[in-house]
C-alpha cells in the first residue's frame, strides 16, 4: 500500500498513466511479470529503497532491458520515468504501508523517489 503523508491520503491511481499504458503495451505479460517480480524480490525484507538506484546503471542482458528497448524504444529518458512508475504501481500493490518524498543525499537531489516503510495510524 502507498500512502501519502502530506496529503494523508492512501495512493490508488497511477500518475501519467496515459504513458504508463502506451508503454506497457509494448511489453509481454510475461516481461512484464518478471520486471514486477524481480523489483518484488529487491523491496522484499527492507524498509527504504530509491527508485532510480533499484535497476542499476546498466541494464544489458538484465531483466528490466525490455524496458528501454521495447517499452520505450531506446529512450534514456522514457526509460527512466517508466521505471519510475512500474515502481510506484509495485509499491501501491504491495501489503505492507509504504510512504515516499524526494530527498537530498550530501546535500545533492536524488533523482528518483525515496520509498519507505511506516506504520500505519490506528
Amino acid at each position: 500500500m502507498l500512502y501519502a503523508i502530506d496529503s494523508d491520503q492512501k495512493i490508488i491511481k497511477i500518475p501519467h498513466r496515459r504513458e504508463f499504458d502506451r508503454w506497457r503495451k509494448r511489453l509481454s505479460d510475461l516481461e512484464y511479470k518478471n520486471i514486477v517480480d524481480e523489483l518484488n524480490n529487491r523491496i522484499e525484507g527492507t524498509e527504504i529503497q530509491t527508485s532510480s538506484w533499484m535497476p542499476g546503471s546498466n541494464w544489458s542482458g538484465t531483466i528490466f532491458e525490455p524496458i528501454y528497448e521495447k517499452a520505450c524504444e531506446f529512450s534514456e529518458i522514457e526509460s527512466a520515468l517508466f521505471f519510475g512508475l512500474i515502481v510506484w504501481v509495485v509499491f501501491m500493490d504491495r501489503p505492507e504501508w509504504w510512504s515516499f518524498g524526494r530527498y537530498e543525499k550530501n546535500g545533492i537531489p536524488i533523482n528518483g523517489i525515496t520509498y519507505f516503510q511506516i506504520t500505519p495510524k490506528r
